[in-house]
């Protein structure tokens, strides 16, 4: 993940949530990520993005896009602590579809809760820049600095079977 403020490189679970895995490659491969902000940072918790209405310069929409496709859940015994990604979903547990949210400290309530489905392995410091945003009262930072999520790319990481993102 290249943004605005570095990169960020994931190692997805292709074991533990497959199908979130495939899901997130597939709309990465077709830019749908490209663009989009970081639309919800919350310090002590995550940073969230993956809404392609985040690209619109109407805040009130962002939160509530995704693709027409949505991926069942995929609970698993990653623990959701700093450094993991999951799937952002609504109180529908089969709802998940682009949006994510990246861990920037340990949330056990989560676990068995949502669908993680990656780790950080490189740009932690990364992340947490984001999340210290100046932000709106809905978490979603600033637009005079946002957060972007300038492009995805899939590729092999350090020679193991699963990729990087």
């Amino acid at each position: 993940m290249q943004t605005n403020f570095g990169r960020i490189v994931i190692r997805f679970l292709d074991d533990k949530a497959p199908n979130h895995v495939a899901n997130f490659k597939k709309l990465a491969r077709e830019g749908f990520y490209d663009g989009t902000k970081f639309h919800r940072v919350i310090p002590g918790f995550m940073v969230q993005g993956g809404d392609p209405n985040s690209r619109s310069a109407d805040r009130s929409t962002h939160g509530t896009g995704g693709p027409a496709q949505r991926v069942n859940a995929e609970f698993n015994d990653t623990p959701h602590v700093r450094g993991i990604l999951s799937a952002a979903r609504s109180s529908d547990p089969n709802s998940a579809g682009s949006q994510f949210f990246l861990m920037v400290a340990n949330a056990p309530h989560l676990n068995g809760q949502y669908s993680a489905y990656g780790e950080i392995v490189e740009g932690m410091d990364v992340v947490d820049k984001i999340v210290q945003l100046p932000r709106d009262s809905r978490d979603n930072p600033l637009p005079a600095n946002p957060a972007i999520l300038e492009s995805v790319t899939i590729e092999p990481y350090a020679g193991e079977s699963s990729t990087g993102a």
